[in-house]
Formats: structure tokens, sequence, C-alpha cells
């Protein structure tokens, strides 16, 4: 299938690794261009080195307002297709571990920034009356992942303003939607090891082999979800919009999973 990338441009935060490390990959393979924000201006310059006439790297923390704002002035108006918009979640923590300031440092972390770069990026999708949006979250927003209650609330958030988001503009032909992804083979999944291990009194490793066999197909590896956002990001999609996708490899056990 041709997904009809090619020469257009989008913008993926949080970037180079991860889900955002494949799917920035993915497009560029695709053909596209690709404005991509990361911290590592190591891990950059690498994917830059790979794709020299894809890729625009911005380096910078893309919670950061002046980070948000380099990554908009990137955007070739007449080009722009949309954004995959995907940072790292907050602390491990249980309830009873946090504290109030946890609390806010998770809203600045997950859901502030999304908000303001959505904002910012909106305008030029409205002037083409067209536009992908993709936002990688968690399969907490589905079924709460414990000692990760951080993530379980604010992530929620988030939802609530995509899908709220996505009935106003319906018919404009911008979409937006969610992934939430399960157990994947991705750094991110170090923190909830570390965490079990921490608790109960294991090796990092047991803890590892516990949380793999609660996904009944074992780890998912990212370049498989990023198949899946880059539909998303095609104009194949355009009749899907304000949902919130689980790649889970069935760990929700929800019959509307």
């Amino acid at each position: 299938m041709d997904l009809k990338l090619k020469n257009q441009q989008f913008l993926v935060t949080g970037g180079t690794s991860g889900f955002g490390g494949a799917i920035s990959n993915a497009l560029a393979g695709e053909g596209a261009n690709v404005i991509v924000v990361a911290r590592s201006e190591e891990k950059l310059k690498e994917l830059k080195e790979q794709y020299p006439d894809q890729i625009t790297p911005v380096q910078g923390d893309i919670t950061n307002s002046d980070t948000i704002d380099k990554s908009v002035a990137e955007i070739n108006s007449s080009k722009f297709n949309g954004a995959v918009i995907n940072s790292g979640g907050p602390p491990a923590k249980a309830f009873l571990e946090t504290t109030l300031q946890d609390w806010d440092e998770s809203y600045q972390n997950l859901m502030r920034w999304k908000i303001e770069i959505t904002q910012k990026m909106l305008p030029f999708l409205q002037k083409n009356d067209y536009g992908r949006m993709v936002y990688i979250e968690s399969i907490s927003t589905k079924q709460p992942v414990e000692n990760l209650v951080l993530s379980n609330s604010v992530r929620l958030g988030v939802v609530g303003f995509v899908k709220t988001l996505s009935q106003e503009i319906a018919g404009t032909g911008i979409t937006l939607n969610i992934l939430a992804p399960g157990y994947h083979d991705t750094a991110a999944l170090n923190r909830l090891f570390k965490k079990k291990s921490e608790l109960e009194g294991i090796s990092e490793e047991e803890a590892r082999k516990q949380i793999e066999q609660k996904s009944p197909m074992g780890l998912g590896n990212p370049d498989d979800m990023a198949s899946l956002a880059l539909w998303l990001l095609s104009p194949h999609s355009r009749y899907v919009t304000g949902q919130t996708i689980s790649h889970d490899g069935s760990v929700m056990k929800g019959t509307f999973g």
C-alpha cells in the first residue's frame, strides 16, 4: 500500500529512541520529511547522517516552550501534514509515595506541553484543511498499571482533551488519535523493572520476566507500532478520529480494549 507520505512534512517529538525513534525512521523510510525533536544532540546527529535530506533536527526539551517554538518555526506550511506527540513517562510510584510536586510535574511533563504544541501547530493544519495528529500515551489510559499512578491519572486528561478537540474540528480534514502501547521492549520500561525489583526484593531480570508474563504475546516491538502510526498519519485514515487505539499484545482484558 502506498501511504502517500513522500515529500510530506511531519513533526515527531521524542523522536530518536523508543516509539518516537521507530516512527521517525519509518517516516523517513517512506520518503517523508521529518522535524525530529529530542534532547540528545548525538542521537539527532546520527539520524541526520542516516537521512541527510529528510531530517530536520531540533535539540531541546519538548516540555519547554522555547523548544516548542523552535520546533514550530521549522514547519513548512505548504507541506506540513501533521505530528506525532510523544515523550517519556513520569516516575514509577504508588499513590502513597507521591507528593503534590510529583503531581504538578506530571501535569507539566505529560499534559501541558501537549496542549501548547497542539495550539501552535493547529493553525497550519487548519490553513491546509488537512492534518493528522497522533499522540503516544499508554495502555494505562484503559487499564491502570501498578506503580504508575501518575501516568494512570494524568494521561486520562490527555485523552479527554484529544477526544474533545477531535469532535470540535471533525469534518475539517484534521484527525486526532491516540496510540496506547502496552509492554514494549523500550528503555522506558526499565523504570517498571527497577520499581518492581525494589518493592519485591527480586532482581531486575526476574522483574522483567514477571512483567513479560503479563503480556500474552510477549514484549512488543516499537517498529510494529510505528507501522500503525504511519497508517494513522496517512490519508487512508481519514475516517478515524478521536480514538484511543491499544497496541498491547492482548494485555487489555476488557471487551472494548
